[in-house]
């Protein structure tokens, strides 16, 4: 029999606000958190916007000395855990902490270090490398790092599936429970790689929009879309086996219920055209979660703004939901705050879970009119408010990997 597992703490640092409460609150006012590039001079870029994480204090959020050995990646990790851990009100040391675990992927890890390093390979000489170079760089220490602040000593790991990777990290944390090996986890995604690396390689396989107009830029599934925004942030959830939760009183706010995972077998960038691979992973997870299409409210949908993207998951959903597509309503939280890469789905998973606790569905701004062929209702020109009972997330990343959750309203 699987364990029934709920969410009982939410943790985001985003281009929008640096904790939930401050995230949630500019979705409702429609905040859009892109803009120049500060981070480094883009006079020779082409691309010249991002959807940069502002205001971000590491010291006020973690210990100095700590904060200094993490890049920002791991930085942005580590303070959405910790307001996942108090958010969920669960003290550790009273937990077995070997039952307590850890997945929070990172699709990169940390470019900037790579860059600073071989610059300096470049100009003093290989001894002149930081001696922490590996451990600041390598995508496992968002995990690492959270496990060690907060002594979660239970399954510790890390999927990187690209923009999948906080989602596939939430779905496998999901498993962890539900099969018994750990009670609580921590779970999500966190990336910061807005640097001349990150940029120019986005920019040349011509994945990024080059709209300057921060408003406008990334605008999913709009006849005028030319690409994605690239974001940073991390976003980070608290799971819990059900009973575990209720025996310590803790607030509860859904329910986990379906976790869909595929492969597209086709191309390296590009989503499967007829949408079948990310059809079969929302199909998944309404088949573990026991409901049929017509019970799904709402999908928050990967819903890049790149043209294959939008085109090929709006096929998926009408694929997996058949004739219930039509009156579903979709939207995409990158509209607001860029593409987060492998924190994406870690951030929009809060967006569905804040979703349902308030039956407020955001608008995708930026867009204006849908392209021919993305007929769906993607909440254009104002935020829809219902019930919703059963929510879709999806994440689609490179190299074909495909992952959708499936969350309920808690009902006891």
């Amino acid at each position: 029999m699987k364990r029934r597992v709920v969410v009982t703490g939410l943790g985001a640092v985003t281009p929008i606000g640096n904790t939930v409460e401050e995230f949630w609150k500019s979705i409702k006012e429609g905040k859009v958190g892109i803009g120049e590039i500060t981070k480094f001079d883009t006079t020779d870029y082409k691309v010249k916007i991002a959807a940069e994480v502002k205001g971000f204090v590491a010291k006020e959020r973690m210990e100095f000395k700590a904060a200094k050995r993490m890049e920002p990646f791991s930085q942005y990790a580590v303070a959405a855990a910790k307001e996942a851990y108090e958010d969920s009100g669960l003290d550790i040391s009273k937990e077995d902490p070997y039952r307590a675990g850890v997945i929070i992927g990172s699709g990169i890890g940390s470019l900037q270090e790579v860059e600073k390093d071989y610059e300096k390979i470049l100009t003093k000489g290989p001894s002149k490398v930081n001696p922490l170079m590996v451990p600041l760089m390598i995508a496992n220490m968002a995990a690492g790092n959270v496990s060690i602040q907060l002594g979660f000593k239970g399954k510790c790991t890390n999927v990187v599936t690209a923009c999948a990777s906080g989602t596939h990290c939430i779905g496998d944390a999901l498993r962890a429970i539900q099969y018994g090996d750990a009670d609580v986890m921590l779970a999500g995604g966190a990336e910061s790689c807005i640097c001349p690396c990150g940029v120019a390689g986005f920019t040349s396989l011509t994945a990024l929009s080059t709209n300057p107009d921060p408003m406008t830029a990334s605008r999913p599934f709009d006849k005028d879309r030319d690409g994605f925004v690239l974001g940073e942030g991390a976003g980070v959830v608290m799971l819990e086996e059900l009973e575990h939760a209720k025996a310590r009183g803790a607030k509860i706010y859904a329910e986990l219920v379906g976790y869909g995972a595929t492969g597209d077998a086709y191309h390296i960038t590009s989503p499967a055209e007829d949408g079948s691979g990310a059809a079969k992973a929302m199909s998944l997870a309404m088949e573990e979660g026991g409901i049929e299409p017509s019970q799904v409210d709402y999908i928050n949908a990967h819903g890049t703004s790149t043209h294959h993207n939008d085109l090929f998951e709006t096929r998926a959903i009408k694929l997996a939901l058949g004739d219930a597509a039509k009156d579903v309503v979709v939207n995409s939280t990158k509209s607001m705050i860029g593409h987060l890469l492998g924190a994406a789905g870690g951030v929009e998973f809060v967006t569905c879970v804040k979703s349902i606790e308030d039956g407020y569905i955001h608008q995708t701004m930026g867009t204006k009119e849908a392209d021919e062929g993305c007929d769906l209702n993607y909440a254009i020109g104002a935020p829809v408010e219902k019930e919703l009972n059963y929510v879709l997330t999806n994440s689609l990343g490179f190299g074909g990997h495909n992952a959708t959750l499936l969350l309920k309203k808690y009902e006891g």
